[in-house]
């Protein structure tokens, strides 16, 4: 049952040039999946209330985590105006975006801010070194974009089962990347085993919904092998 708690920020950590991650100080014990999502209410306002993916796993003890584009909405100006030390309002954990932690192999599709839940699943399953073979095909417009970079670097580099493939619009030179956007020539040239695969797709809800198209009606996946989010933090 999800339950609602006062939390302070202890740590804000700029991911990148317009996403921010704020680090809770949670009383008591964390209780969540990797993948669960929270809603996050500032200055006691529900004008100021967000449902947004954690993006820390169970494995991180000392803090729970979300992670947040910054766009010129009120709450991310109420956000992006918050500092350590500061209160927010919480209730979760809430969703089924879930590892089966019994499956072989597994397959990440997702874009820009929707790559939040995939990193604490893949978190988790490198911390708990559960030897699942999962690839990632992540999406950005370019590298800059790119969130968890490096945290998703060093989990490729401590976990030889994970292999992220990023897809770009705009490139850089000596930046390995497929230029264009996810498609079915993609998705066969970088998981040449997906009929192997579940897959677990989050992002924007329509990059979401042509994502499952192209597994279903282009590339014959049954339906019951894909888990989707549509992702609300934006």
């Amino acid at each position: 049952m999800p339950v609602e708690i006062r939390a302070k920020i202890k740590e804000i950590i700029q991911r990148n040039y317009n996403v921010k991650s704020f680090r809770l100080e949670v009383p008591g014990t964390l209780d969540f999946k990797a993948g669960q999502f929270l809603s996050v209410e500032l200055e006691n306002n529900p004008k100021f209330r967000r449902y947004l993916s954690i993006s820390s796993s169970p494995t991180e003890k000392c803090h729970l985590e979300f992670t947040k584009k910054l766009t010129q909405s009120d709450f991310s100006k109420a956000l992006n105006n918050l500092k350590a030390g500061d209160q927010v309002s919480i209730e979760y954990p809430f969703g089924k975006f879930i590892l089966d932690e019994s499956l072989a192999k597994v397959a990440f599709l997702s874009g820009g801010i929707g790559i939040t839940p995939v990193r604490s699943i893949c978190k988790y399953a490198v911390d708990k070194n559960l030897g699942i073979d999962m690839v990632l095909v992540y999406s950005n417009r370019s590298v800059r974009d790119i969130v968890f970079k490096d945290d998703f670097d060093a989990m490729a580099k401590s976990y030889p089962s994970l292999k992220i493939a990023h897809v770009l619009c705009e490139t850089e030179t000596g930046f390995k990347c497929t230029v264009g956007l996810i498609n079915s020539s993609v998705i066969r040239n970088e998981i040449p085993d997906y009929r192997e695969r579940k897959f677990y797709l989050c992002g924007p809800p329509q990059m979401v919904e042509a994502m499952r198209k192209i597994l279903v009606e282009e590339m014959g996946l049954n339906s019951g092998r894909i888990i989707t989010e549509n992702f609300q933090g934006y």
